[in-house]
Formats: structure tokens, C-alpha cells, sequence
């Protein structure tokens, strides 16, 4: 659990003293006391209900399912770093970076692929159609 007991009884205090401050403007002091006492209680048990949360939300070591991968039997610290290092294979990045400016790319099988443009087929061709039959079209389109 996060810090002492000591937090509990001081926000306690703190929220019994504002208790006491906002009910004494409205009531006795029999009512006002009566409410700061369970306000105390309150308090405390709400911040001991907020540090065991909160503990439980930081705490280091997270619950593991029941089974256990046979990866990590051999080496339990897999999965628990990251390696922000570049990997040491600059020739092959070098190589890769002049394919690159040739304008041609290899596969893993070592063939080139050259780099071809989309070319999408055209949907409508308006070239051979005759004006009537596009005049047609317009007025049936526009509801004359």
C-alpha cells in the first residue's frame, strides 16, 4: 500500500475541518460536530479505499495467465524490454537505397520489378457517341 496511515487520518482531519466550516454556518454545534465526526470517517475510509487502488494500479509485477509460453520458460526477461538499437546491417540498407534511385526495385527472389503507373479503366467514353444521342441523354437528365 501506498504511503501510511498517516494520509488517512490527515485527510480525515481535512475533511471534517471543511465539514465542521460549511454545517456551522447552518446549524448548532451538537449537528455541526456530529457531522464533522462522520465526515472524519468518511474521509478516512475513502482514502484508504483510494491508496489501495492506487497501489494496486502501480504495483510492479502484473497477474500472468495460468499458462505459460515454452518461449518464456527458457528466458523469463523476454518481452519485458525494448531494443531501441538500429541492427548493424548498413550494406543491405545502402543496397536497398540505390535500387531505390535506379527506379527499380529486387524481390527476395531476385527479380526486378519496374514501377508501372495505376492505370484504371475508363468507366464512360463520350468520344463516339453522336450529339443526338447525348443531347437526348442531357434533356432526360435535366427534365425537359
Amino acid at each position: 500500500m501506498l504511503g501510511s496511515w498517516r494520509w488517512n487520518v490527515s485527510l480525515g482531519i481535512g475533511g471534517s475541518l471543511l465539514t465542521l466550516l460549511f454545517s456551522l454556518s447552518s446549524n448548532g454545534l451538537a449537528i455541526s460536530s456530529l457531522r464533522c465526526l462522520y465526515a472524519f470517517f468518511a474521509f478516512f475510509v475513502l482514502a484508504y479505499l483510494f491508496r489501495a487502488l492506487l497501489a494496486f494500479i502501480l504495483q510492479p509485477g502484473s497477474t500472468a495467465p495460468a499458462t505459460i509460453n515454452v518461449e518464456q520458460e527458457q528466458d523469463p526477461a523476454i518481452g519485458q524490454s525494448v531494443d531501441y538499437s538500429t541492427p548493424e546491417s548498413s550494406e543491405d540498407l545502402n543496397q536497398l537505397l540505390k535500387n531505390q534511385l535506379d527506379g527499380s526495385v529486387e524481390q527476395a527472389s531476385g527479380k526486378k520489378l519496374a514501377f508501372q503507373p495505376l492505370t484504371p479503366p475508363k468507366l464512360v467514353s463520350t468520344q463516339n457517341r453522336e450529339p443526338e444521342e447525348l443531347a437526348k441523354a442531357i434533356r432526360h437528365l435535366t427534365g425537359e
